[in-house]
């Protein structure tokens, strides 16, 4: 029950993530086509690749991450010890 409890709210933390970095990535873009200056508007573009890896491979690493360990399998130590 606690499996599929925690894939539930895994799952629901997930999209709500990737819905925020998209909607944040959307209002960033709407503001830097909006700088008038060329210099100003490469250096806001330059940042915000940045932040749209950041946000989206982190989303990416921490529901991977989530998934190994709900859904590991947890292997028993063998009866006779560490095979050397």
């Amino acid at each position: 029950m606690k499996r599929i409890l925690a894939s539930i709210v895994t799952t629901i933390l997930i999209v709500a993530m990737t819905l925020g970095a998209m909607f944040t990535l959307v209002r960033t873009t709407v503001y830097v086509t909006s700088i008038p200056s060329p210099l100003q508007r490469a250096i806001a573009i330059a940042a915000e690749l940045l932040l749209g890896v950041v946000l989206l491979l982190g989303t990416v690493w921490l529901a991977t991450h989530l998934a190994v360990r709900i859904f590991s399998v947890k292997d028993a130590p063998s009866p006779g010890g560490p095979i050397a």
